[in-house]
């Protein structure tokens, strides 16, 4: 079989074909969910690359749905390629754990636990005494690696269950006491980029 004949083929016009489609647009739409969220970090350069790769595909992605306007395959595979790319660029941006977030506590209870556990785990802590609806309360602030963000919710609920917290992003933090549990890129990035952090 010939290349020509191939391609009229019905196994490339209805298999073949849409599969490329829709792996392309989960290649595409995946690189660009990561591409805001790098933008949102402040990542310029890694956002530049990934927009490069991110349009090339999507160029032939879309190249291959005007070729075969008749060929409603293809318009289901491109709709279901985006739909599995947002999920899977959310999914990978979750993985890659990148940049740094701030977790505000809010608790009822003494907080001198679980404040001398985050100084112990070398986490910065911030406190301030407030009222509430219902009374005093305890606030407290951490800017953390988001990679950590997991342990320190975890201290959160041994210490204090019934605490209230919300996690917000950090666009830019020029100074902190992080612990030492750092990502190798985070690493690497820190030793290539950055002057050694100060302690306050």
């Amino acid at each position: 079989m010939d290349s020509l004949t191939f391609l009229n083929s019905d196994l490339y016009t209805w298999f073949i074909l849409p599969a490329s489609i829709f792996l392309a647009r989960v290649c595409d739409v995946t690189l660009g969910t990561v591409r805001i969220i790098f933008i949102s970090r402040g990542l310029k350069y890694l956002a530049a690359l990934i927009g490069i790769c991110e349009i090339f595909i999507w160029l032939l992605a879309i190249g291959q749905i005007f070729k075969n306007l008749n060929n409603i395959v293809c318009y289901i595979a491109y709709a279901g390629g985006f739909a599995s790319g947002s999920f899977l660029g959310i999914s990978v941006a979750e993985k890659l754990s990148l940049g740094k977030v701030v977790i505000q506590i809010i608790t009822p209870r003494s907080a001198t636990q679980l404040i001398e556990f985050l100084k112990s785990e070398n986490y910065g802590v911030t406190t301030v005494s407030a009222r509430g609806a219902a009374g005093p309360v305890a606030v407290v602030f951490s800017i953390i690696e988001r990679q950590d963000l997991e342990h320190v919710v975890a201290m959160v609920k041994q210490f204090n269950p019934q605490a209230f917290y919300t996690v917000e992003d950090v666009r830019f933090a020029s100074e902190g006491i992080f612990p030492e549990r750092l990502s190798v890129l985070n690493q690497s990035t820190m030793m290539l980029f950055r002057p050694h952090r100060k302690s306050l």
